[in-house]
């Protein structure tokens, strides 16, 4: 007997190995699929291969073995995000599952993609399989949080970082101070791997010379961006810094580059002005706040958290605690499924 329970199992085993796909997959999103039997066995699974490649429901099917292909017809498979049902680089996910033959599909939620949005769903019940919708959805849109974000707004997910003393300065006495530890340094290297591009102010660039880059860890480097507000300069300011890194003179029109150029998500990591004006127009997804146990008097302002954020957890790190914040957006599309 299927019960919610079952299901919940099975989804939380989709989200766990579509991990396996998030930095190879981009910017498709990294999905995770698992086949079981009729008695509750899972017999096949797969995650999103690196762009171009198989996706999930494919590696999946892939993996059932010939012994096993005989337990399809009496089969569920879970996944994470609705099967496509459009050509791209890869063949309609959903006439696969028609093809194989399976009992019945579970998707955690719909694909906001305009060419999805509830048509894999639609052709696979149409096909007579019967199809459940939104197991675990929230943790599934999670998972995949900046591709709906970019299809959703048409804009990148974009997450707020900044480093703070005790008492609340970014900076000690306006000079740089650095109150990140050597493992706490090591995390902003993996987020940096993990997302597209990275953002900074004029002043930060000329003052503290940041290289932003993922050398602490593995991956590709993120897109680096310059905020100035004098385009007189800009452009010249740009041919000075060199490869990989791109200058724009405001913020719409740095979010319109990086929609139209596919860069689905964007750190902000200073300075306060430049972290501040993305707060007063509402422009934020995420924010991290790291705290160092140090205090330094006078400097500059740390930016104030604004309303709506709502604190996920905290956790501490030789002494410096991070904060994460998360802004509560509604990104289900489940109304079309």
């Amino acid at each position: 007997m299927v019960t919610k329970e079952t299901d919940e199992r099975f989804m939380r085993r989709c989200i766990q190995i579509a991990r396996n796909g998030l930095l190879k997959a981009k910017p498709n999103p990294s999905v995770g699929a698992v086949i079981v039997d009729a008695g509750g066995r899972i017999i096949g699974e797969g995650y999103t291969s690196a762009f171009g490649g198989p996706h999930a429901e494919v590696n999946a099917f892939a993996s059932v073995r010939p012994e096993d292909e005989t337990l399809l017809p009496g089969a569920t498979i879970y996944v994470s995000l609705e099967p496509c049902s459009h050509w791209g680089k890869t063949p309609p996910c959903c006439d696969l599952i028609i093809r194989k033959g399976v009992h019945r599909v579970v998707c955690g939620c719909v694909d906001p993609y305009a060419k999805v949005q509830g048509r894999g769903i639609k052709r696979i019940r149409e096909a007579g399989i019967e199809v459940t919708v939104g197991i675990l959805e929230k943790e599934c849109i999670e998972s995949n949080k900046r591709f709906f974000v970019f299809n959703t707004h048409r804009r990148p997910y974009i997450l707020l970082k900044w480093a703070q003393s005790a008492d609340g300065f970014i900076d000690d006495h306006c000079r740089p101070a650095r109150f990140s530890t050597p493992f706490t340094q090591m995390l902003t290297h993996k987020l940096r791997a993990e997302n597209d591009a990275i953002l900074v102010g004029r002043t930060t660039v000329e003052r503290d010379n940041p290289q932003l880059t993922v050398r602490e860890w593995t991956g590709r480097d993120p897109l680096r961006i310059v905020l100035t507000h004098d385009k007189t300069v800009a452009e010249a300011f740009g041919r000075s810094l060199g490869e990989g890194w791109k200058v724009f003179g405001d913020i719409d029109e740095t979010l319109d580059w990086l929609y139209n150029n596919g860069r689905q998500s964007l750190i902000v990591e200073g300075g306060a002005a430049t972290i501040n004006s993305f707060i007063a127009r509402g422009l934020w997804d995420e924010i991290r706040v790291e705290t160092a146990p140090k205090i330094v008097g006078d400097g500059t302002k740390a930016p104030k958290i604004p309303d709506g954020a709502v604190e996920k957890c905290r956790d501490v790190f030789d002494g410096n605690s991070i904060a994460y914040y998360k802004r509560l957006i509604n990104l289900s599309f489940r109304k079309n499924g």
